[in-house]
């Protein structure tokens, strides 16, 4: 089998009104509805970067630790969704807080240069707001496959080490 993209991807949820207010009223994605209580989009760009990403590697990311707090429900999935700036990751978060959402990542510049904030999802996804330069053909080029300097340090230093588009040099949490 030869994967040709993502086509779809979504949460499953056990509250529709829940989930339509966090994706279309606080995120902003376009839905309507498909059927009854089911909203949905084809209007959001593909998938650049898909990845089995360790619960460890994820709890380092938002908590600075190895371990997924106990209290906070664990995430079975992941979604990152680029805005514009590295400022709009800022702008996004204080939105996000003041619909009522809590950030468990406050907006943050990586040492790769991407720039993060996150936060559950009602239905437990980790959310991802973010930056990432080298997925923006204006500030890289068309993926020329330059070095765009991820793998010049230590790969314990921080919270990705499995990066892994087309040039396999950048990760994308």
């Amino acid at each position: 089998m030869k994967v040709s993209f993502v086509a779809g991807y979504g949460p499953i949820t056990p509250d529709s009104a829940a989930s339509l207010k966090f994706w279309r009223d606080d995120l902003g994605l376009p839905m309507t509805e498909i059927a009854p209580d089911y909203w949905g989009t084809d209007d959001v760009p593909g998938v650049n970067a898909f990845a089995a990403w360790p619960l460890g590697e994820a709890a380092e990311s938002c908590f600075g630790s190895k371990t997924w707090p106990e209290h906070i429900t664990a995430p079975q999935a992941w979604l990152e969704l680029d805005v514009e700036t590295p400022e709009a990751v800022s702008v996004a978060a204080a939105d996000l807080e003041a619909a009522g959402n809590e950030l468990l990542k406050p907006p943050t510049t990586e040492p790769w240069g991407q720039t993060v904030a996150r936060l559950l999802s009602p239905e437990g996804l980790l959310v991802g707001i973010t930056y990432t330069p080298w997925m923006h053909p204006h500030e890289h080029g068309d993926h020329d496959g330059h070095d765009h300097g991820e793998h010049d340090h230590d790969p314990g230093e921080h919270d990705h080490d499995h990066e892994g588009h087309d040039h396999g040099e950048h990760a994308n949490h």
